[in-house]
């Protein structure tokens, strides 16, 4: 069945969907062998702005539209939920109604969405629109911590004694991004997602993520054919689609809940479709 939103009375914006044989952008080691990493800003002189290559193979993404409520951020490390924002498009060009409107709307969807979710702390955000000076989709297979910048993220926005209370409790924390497109129903770079438990620990590679005035870690995904990859068509801008990055609890086995995620290019989508836009807000989120 065609699957379609309504833009005026008399015209539709097709969206795309069902599954699809599509290629997404794996990680591929640095040539010459050095350590990957990546500048964010100008990077010191004689250095490239990222040494991580791209390996790019064509894979089965499947629709999972109306299957979202089988979906466990404890499990596949990604879910879905309509929740509708009080902010309409242009409050986003807003960065006070952002922080001061926006913002307790995810912490109440964090509350709500994510096991053991106590105290919730967003760290930043990205805003993506259409447009040639817009910030432009990721379309590279990536999760955005690893278990080192996990702790990192713990030790930066927390002060040191709860950080050692944390620590030395084994209190559990997280965290997760929260995803909303801004623009109307999604019909170009839909998101994919990796099911956490198909991915393994050797999948994952960890690239320096330097800032002018910090050095993180985010993770380059490897490809293998064991991953099974997912995304949910025409996501509207009443959905939110909650990513986990880090999780310091581990399964009975060991272990970790992290989604591997990318832009993609849908095969189906119309040749001059809009732009996806949308924003994504990233939390600390720490338990008991």
């Amino acid at each position: 069945m065609t699957t379609t939103t309504t833009i005026t009375a008399t015209q539709t914006e097709f969206i795309p969907f069902g599954d699809v044989v599509a290629e997404l952008n794996f990680y591929s080691a640095p040539a010459d062998g050095s350590s990957p990493y990546n500048y964010i800003g100008i990077p010191p002189p004689g250095m490239e702005q990222s040494n991580v290559g791209i390996d790019p193979k064509s894979i089965t993404i499947y629709d999972l539209r109306g299957n979202e409520s089988k979906l466990s951020l404890d499990k596949e490390a990604f879910s879905f939920h309509t929740i509708p924002s009080s902010l309409t498009y242009g409050d986003f060009d807003n960065e006070e109604k952002i922080r001061s409107i926006y913002y307790p709307e995810i912490k109440d969807i964090v509350r709500k969405h994510v096991s053991g979710a106590k105290e919730v702390i967003i760290f930043d955000h990205t805003i993506r629109r259409s447009g040639p000076n817009a910030e432009s989709t990721v379309q590279r297979v990536h999760i955005d911590q690893t278990t080192k910048s996990g702790e990192l993220r713990l030790r930066r926005y927390l002060t040191p004694e709860r950080v050692q209370e944390v620590l030395k409790k084994n209190i559990r924390f997280q965290i997760v991004n929260i995803w909303r497109p801004i623009n109307g129903a999604v019909v170009s770079y839909p998101l994919a997602f990796a099911d956490s438990s198909t991915v393994a620990d050797d999948d994952i590679v960890g690239v320096a993520h330097i800032y002018p005035d910090y050095e993180g870690q985010t993770a380059g995904v490897k490809y293998n054919p064991n991953q099974k990859w997912w995304y949910a068509s025409g996501i509207k801008n009443d959905e939110v689609t909650l990513i986990k990055c880090f999780d310091s609890w581990t399964g009975e086995s060991g272990e970790r809940r992290r989604a591997p995620h990318s832009a993609f290019v849908h095969p189906n989508t119309p040749a001059g479709a809009k732009g996806r836009e949308s924003i994504e807000v990233r939390c600390l989120i720490v338990g008991e």
